[in-house]
């Protein structure tokens, strides 16, 4: 019985944190793969690379974001808004206009 608590309980913690895992794991795949497509890198040099890459301790280059991020995000979005309403000098009701406009785009 003890047994059989402890392989339940066990395979309730491998199936909560293997999604948490498996987000992390695919986000530092696609960082990894810009970084090698940035880098040019082909056949076996990329394979040392992408095994170097993917280790625990690797840090990926600034310049390297994964795809995903190649679609602006609400904060860059938010930067870019405040700046086209602060060169248009809007202000009250107008800017509030404009920047629900531009956010919703």
């Amino acid at each position: 019985m003890k047994k059989l608590i402890a392989l339940v309980v066990m395979g309730l913690t491998f199936a909560i944190s293997a999604p948490a895992f498996a987000g992390a794991q695919q986000e530092k795949m696609k960082g990894c793969n810009a970084e090698a497509k940035s880098q040019a890198l082909k056949g076996a040099d990329r394979k040392a690379f992408m095994s170097k890459c993917l280790k625990k301790d690797y840090v990926l280059e600034s310049g390297a974001a994964p795809a995903a991020a190649a679609a602006p995000t609400q904060q860059n979005k938010m930067k870019t808004c405040n700046a086209d309403a602060k060169t248009k000098a809007l202000k009250g009701a107008e800017r509030k206009e404009f920047m629900s406009a531009c956010l919703s785009a």
